[in-house]
């Protein structure tokens, strides 16, 4: 008979062998399913942004690679408050639309004053008023397709113009953007901490499984080792059994995994949801990863037979357990204080020493394995010396005799955790740090020209607002330098030339009525001495002084990110003056902010019309994606690290039957061992959580202050952690009296 035939004999004879090969099929699944979903994320990226390449977001001029045959220009629009990608083309001269190889899911080449939609573009338009959205774009003659789209959701506009009418911008080229998409590295980032974060639940899950008949096992292979078996025979034989299990597990993990993709696609990232496509694996990278996690089952199970082979007489009659030592306790404030170096070094490299930062990372991370099984002894202690219930004298006396199994079940909950609560320490901090942009008002639209083009902007912008019964006016906002020395070794002040009630109405800058009084100004947060300034177009260029009698007065800003701008006068500039740079600013209320838009959509021509609450828009997209995806791992991995727990509870229970049945013979309440059960399963996963959320949050601060230097923002979600470390300690306590009653229920006479 071989190792195969013997594992199977002993699946159909033991139910309780049976029942753990189940639960390692089911644990080696759920690690391969996680493995094949979070490894497809880089590639689903790729796909995404191979199919968005025409749109041309990453695209740069450089040069033609052949006879230019397209005047192609891609920017940014909005609608209420979501992106359109917005594409304008135009046809050279002596071109035909039949001479232009389309992209993928682009049914015709628009002609001028035509426009192709998205579909979801396409039923925005036909819900609002063209006043509002569908005057920007032209005629719809036709709907792009999937292929063409970054997500179902996307919006994007295709418009066609003749070539004059083409943005300043416009690169002439030979075809559409085409080659090799890069995937999202912020993702691919995300998703290697993925595999790390819900794997390791995921295989300690697998472990607990495995050894929920551990003590029976051992005893088996250590009667078929003294029978005369040898080390090699009983190798063979568990890796028959784990093999049998963990492949029938990967194999499942591998066909749940369409599911999974299909869960995944309803998750937004960047803005949109997914095609069910987008998660397609390399054959070989599925094939390496269907085999690599059974093989790594099969190795820990190997392994874990170093008793039994060297001493199965030792394996049998059991052993008491060395205590663990104190200096175990050490390990965690060594990897502090080296993660602390390594953040202090940073701050100070000119390189950066993120490599030292992340083996402070590593080093903590591994300390909790050191920590972990000490400090569960020493809560076991602390139970036996003062507590005097049966119940909590029972527990210290388990988490006393074997730490390491006791904490062995909350283990995989650590690693998530940490990472959660350094996250969720991070994510409200840079959320409070968005901001920045542009001086201009909240509800003010612009749209950045020149001094040749800007005046016939305003004036037709205007007649559109006209047109469309509006009271707003646009003006033209100059933008100069207030500059001090020599080129090239000039300083000074940007500053923007508008006029002082146009600043009011206009800036954050939080300028009032009574600054206006008392002719020509240059309004700042500093009073300048304006004979030693001179005004210039950039900081190269000629400078001259300001008109003679044109006061200076300080001003409050009320925000920091305005420090150093100024405002000048139109009245103060000097006579024959030319503005070099020049942006085109509307103001807006939020009933006509759309057809403010649409007003200068026309005159534009295709220029990116934005304002600071667009600036905030991919900030807060992606602040909104990395909380999401913090989110659903701390869950995944707490229900991961809570069925661990229960399991190992449940194995902990079968391992300790005899003791538990003599208990109970001896007259112990059932509810009095299940009460030690559960406080034995429930405390080492508290101070589990407890611990790794602690260090996360202060790895956190760490991290932030290379940043910044100033302190964190506090969040009620960094209680998340500890729910979390409730809800696992909970999920492996309730097994504890099911578990008692199967062993009260059996005779004791079948061990």
């Amino acid at each position: 008979m071989n190792s195969l035939q013997i594992a199977l004999r002993v699946l159909r004879v033991d139910r309780r062998t049976r029942t753990s090969a189940i639960l390692t099929a089911i644990g080696v699944a759920v690690a391969t399913g996680l493995v094949l979903l979070l490894a497809t994320l880089p590639f689903a990226t790729q796909h995404r942004e191979q199919r968005a390449l025409w749109q041309g977001e990453q695209f740069y001029s450089r040069g033609s690679d052949g006879p230019a045959k397209l005047v192609y220009a891609s920017s940014k629009d909005f609608f209420d408050g979501q992106q359109i990608i917005r594409v304008d083309v135009a046809l050279t001269p002596g071109t035909t639309a039949a001479g232009i190889p389309l992209p993928a899911g682009v049914p015709q080449l628009p002609g001028p004053g035509e426009t192709v939609v998205s579909p979801a573009l396409g039923r925005l338009l036909q819900a609002h008023p063209a006043a509002e959205l569908g005057d920007r774009f032209g005629k719809p003659v036709g709907a792009i397709g999937e292929d063409g789209l970054r997500f179902p959701e996307q919006l994007v506009a295709l418009t066609g113009h003749t070539p004059d009418a083409m943005p300043e911008n416009s690169s002439q080229i030979a075809a559409f953007p085409s080659g090799k998409a890069s995937p999202d590295s912020l993702l691919m980032l995300l998703s290697w901490v993925g595999i790390i974060v819900l794997l390791v639940p995921s295989l300690v899950l697998v472990a607990s499984s495995a050894r929920l008949t551990a003590a029976r096992r051992e005893r088996r292979l250590a009667a078929i080792r003294l029978a005369g078996a040898t080390p090699g025979q009983v190798t063979n034989m568990v890796a028959a059994e784990t093999t049998l299990s963990a492949g029938i597990g990967a194999v499942l993990g591998l066909l749940i995994s369409p599911a999974l993709h299909g869960l995944a696609s309803f998750v937004p990232w960047a803005g949109g949801t997914w095609l069910a496509s987008d998660f397609a694996l390399p054959v070989g990278l599925t094939v390496f990863i269907v085999l690599a996690i059974p093989v790594l089952v099969v190795l820990a199970g190997v392994l874990g037979l170093r008793r039994v082979l060297k001493n199965p007489l030792f394996a049998t009659g059991g052993h008491t357990k060395k205590p663990l030592h104190w200096w175990r306790l050490l390990a965690l404030p060594a990897a502090g204080l080296f993660f602390l170096v390594a953040v202090t070094t940073a701050k100070d490299s000119d390189s950066g020493g993120i490599g030292m930062v992340m083996a402070g990372l590593f080093l903590l991370v591994g300390s909790a394995a050191i920590v972990g099984p000490w400090v569960t002894s020493a809560v076991g202690g602390t139970f036996v010396r003062i507590w005097r219930r049966p119940s909590a004298l029972l527990a210290g006396r388990r988490l006393r005799d074997d730490p390491k199994g006791a904490y062995r079940a909350s283990a995989g909950i650590v690693l998530a955790v940490f990472t959660g609560s350094m996250a969720l320490t991070l994510l409200p901090t840079f959320e409070a740090m968005a901001g920045g942009g542009r001086s201009f008002a909240d509800s003010v639209l612009y749209v950045d020209s020149d001094g040749q083009h800007a005046g016939k902007i305003v004036d037709q912008a205007n007649a559109a607002l006209q047109k469309y019964g509006q009271a707003e006016k646009a003006v033209a906002v100059g933008e100069v330098y207030l500059v001090r020395g020599t080129a090239p070794n000039r300083y000074g002040h940007k500053a923007l030339v508008m006029t002082c009630a146009d600043a009011v109405k206009l800036t954050r800058f939080g300028l009032k009525p009574e600054n206006c009084t008392g002719g020509p100004a240059v309004l700042g947060d500093s009073a300048l001495d304006l004979a030693q300034y001179k005004l210039a177009t950039n900081w190269e260029g000629e400078a001259v002084a300001p008109k003679s009698g044109t006061r200076v007065e300080a001003v409050h800003y009320p925000d920091s990110d305005l420090s150093g701008t100024f405002i000048v006068d139109p009245a103060a500039l000097p006579d024959g003056f030319a503005l070099k740079d020049v942006t085109v600013v509307a103001p807006t209320t939020d009933a006509n902010r759309e057809i403010v838009r649409t007003a200068l959509a026309g005159p534009a021509a295709g220029a990116e019309i934005g304002s600071r609450d667009q600036r905030l828009f991919n900030q807060q997209s992606e602040l909104g994606d990395l909380r999401r995806v913090t989110v659903i791992g701390l869950v995944a991995a707490g229900i991961l690290a809570g069925c661990s727990a229960a399991v190992a509870t449940a194995g902990s229970v079968m391992d300790r039957r005899r003791t538990f049945g003599a208990l109970m013979a001896a007259g112990t309440p059932v509810r009095v061992l299940a009460r030690a059960l559960r406080m034995e399963a429930a405390l080492p996963a508290l101070v589990a959580t407890i611990g790794a959320g602690i260090v996360g949050v202060l790895v956190g601060v760490g991290l932030y202050s290379l940043v910044d230097p100033r302190g964190i923002v506090i969040s009620p979600w960094l209680l998340a952690p500890v729910v979390l470390g409730v809800g696992v300690a909970l999920l492996g306590a309730s097994v504890c009296t099911p578990a008692l009653k199967r062993v009260q229920a059996e005779p004791l006479a079948d061990e």
